[in-house]
């Protein structure tokens, strides 16, 4: 669901932002910074890319069996017209 190297990457990115004195804090704040996104990103109502994708064929599917429903569907109110 989260990508957890890019949020590695993040964490890299603002602890290599911090002044060069406050370095020997560095690993502990991008710990600190890892928890605290992933903490929040699992907040989120967001879904995988992976899921994303499942459910956009699942509902491609879904639209196609509709519309075949929705053609033999007309296909029987015709006949029964035809039959009246």
């Amino acid at each position: 669901m989260i990508n957890a190297k890019k949020i590695e990457d993040i964490a890299k990115q603002v602890t290599e932002a911090i002044p060069p004195g406050l370095k020997n804090f560095a690993a502990d704040f991008e710990d600190k910074t890892k928890t605290v996104l992933q903490r929040k990103l699992s907040q989120l109502d967001v879904v995988s890319r992976e899921e994303f994708d499942v459910q956009t064929q699942v509902l491609l599917k879904t639209r196609e069996k509709l519309a075949d429903l929705e053609a033999k569907m007309a296909e029987l109110e015709a006949k029964v017209s035809d039959d009246s």
